[in-house]
C-alpha cells in the first residue's frame, strides 16, 4: 500500500524562551515517522514556526505532544510581540503531499481540532479547506486584532469558535486549524532607512493596489543595518511565483530611487518555487521539473514502492 504524507507548519506564540522551544520542538524530533524539516523563531514577533512532514497519525501524535507543553509553559495573558496569534498553539495548517487528497486531509484536519478541544479544552476555529464557515477560510481574518480582541468578541456568534465554548481558553486562548497549500515566505531587503518609502512599496506590490492576489506584506525597520524589509507571504506560489515578486518590487523601487539589497527565503520552499524563478532568469524557454536529476530519480524511486 503507498505511504500517505502530509506536511504541517504549526505556529505557536513563543519566539524568545530557548527553554520552551526546545522542549515545543522535542516531540518533532522525537516521534518515528514525524520529520522535523525546519524551525525558525522571532524574538521580536515572539512567534514559533515549525515545518513538519510524515505520515498523518505520527505527526498528529507529535502535534498533541507539542501542543500539551504549550498549553503548559505560555500564558497568553502575559504576551509580548508582534505578532497577532490568538493561543499559544496559534495555528495547525496541514497540506496534502503524497497519497493523500485535499478532501482527506480535510478530514483529517477537523478530526485533529475535536481532538486538540476534547484533550485540553483549547477551543477550535477551521480554516481554509477545512473552514466550516465561508468567512473563516481565511486565516488572517480568522485572526484579526489577536488573542486580546478575540478574548473579548470570542462570544459573539461571528467570533464563536467552531469546536468548543463561546470564550476562549482561560491561558492558552484558541488555536486555527486548517488545511491548504503551504504558504512561501519571501524577505527583500530595500537599501533605504525610510520606513515610509518601504511602506509605500509593500502596498504597490498587494492586491489592493492592483498587485497579485494571494500575496500580503508589510514593512519593518533594519535599523543595525541602515535599511529596510519587505516581508511577503504568498499564499499560492504556483500561481504567483518568486520572481514576479522580486520584479515588481524592484520597479517600484526605482521610483523611489531605491535598490535591492538582498533578499531572503526563512523556512522550506518547494523544489517547483524556486526552480521556476531560476528559469526565468535563466531564460530556460520550456525548462520542465522533469530535467532535473534529483526529482527525476525520487519520483522513480516512490514509482517502486
Amino acid at each position: 500500500m503507498a505511504i500517505q504524507l502530509i506536511e504541517c507548519t504549526p505556529c505557536f506564540s513563543e519566539g524568545r524562551r530557548h527553554d520552551v522551544i526546545d522542549a515545543i520542538l522535542n516531540p518533532f524530533r522525537t516521534t518515528p515517522g514525524c520529520h522535523l524539516l525546519d524551525h525558525r523563531s522571532d524574538g521580536e514577533e515572539n512567534h514559533l514556526t515549525i515545518s513538519l512532514a510524515g505520515r498523518p497519525g505520527p505527526v498528529q501524535e507529535a502535534l498533541m505532544a507539542a501542543a500539551r507543553i504549550a498549553l503548559e509553559t505560555i500564558d497568553m495573558n502575559a504576551y509580548t510581540g508582534l505578532h497577532l496569534g490568538i493561543g499559544a498553539v496559534d495555528m495547525i495548517p496541514f497540506a496534502p503531499v503524497t497519497n493523500i487528497s485535499m478532501e482527506a486531509c480535510t478530514t483529517l484536519a477537523r478530526d485533529f481540532g475535536r481532538r486538540l478541544f476534547h484533550e485540553t479544552e483549547i477551543p477550535v476555529y477551521f480554516f481554509g479547506e477545512a473552514a466550516i464557515r465561508h468567512e473563516r477560510r481565511c486565516p488572517a481574518d480568522l485572526r484579526r486584532g489577536g488573542y486580546d480582541l478575540l478574548k473579548i468578541e470570542a462570544s459573539a456568534p461571528k467570533r464563536r469558535p467552531d469546536i468548543g465554548e463561546p470564550r476562549l481558553h482561560p491561558t492558552a486562548g484558541a488555536t486555527a486549524v486548517g488545511v491548504g497549500k503551504r504558504p512561501l515566505y519571501f524577505h527583500v531587503n530595500l537599501r533605504t532607512a525610510d520606513i515610509a518609502v518601504a511602506v509605500k512599496i509593500a502596498e504597490a506590490v498587494t492586491v489592493h493596489a492592483g498587485g497579485p492576489c494571494h500575496v500580503k506584506a508589510n514593512a519593518r525597520a533594519i535599523e543595525d543595518r541602515d535599511m529596510t524589509q519587505i516581508r511577503f507571504t504568498i499564499l499560492d506560489p504556483a500561481v504567483v511565483p518568486l520572481y514576479r515578486i522580486l520584479e515588481m518590487v524592484r520597479m517600484e523601487a526605482r521610483g523611489w530611487g531605491v535598490e535591492v539589497a538582498l533578499t531572503d527565503i526563512p523556512g522550506m520552499v518547494s523544489a517547483g518555487a524556486f526552480i521556476q524563478s531560476a528559469a526565468y532568469y535563466l531564460q530556460a524557454a520550456g525548462f520542465h521539473l522533469d530535467q532535473v536529476t534529483e526529482l527525476r530519480l525520487l519520483a522513480a524511486m516512490g514509482d517502486d514502492t
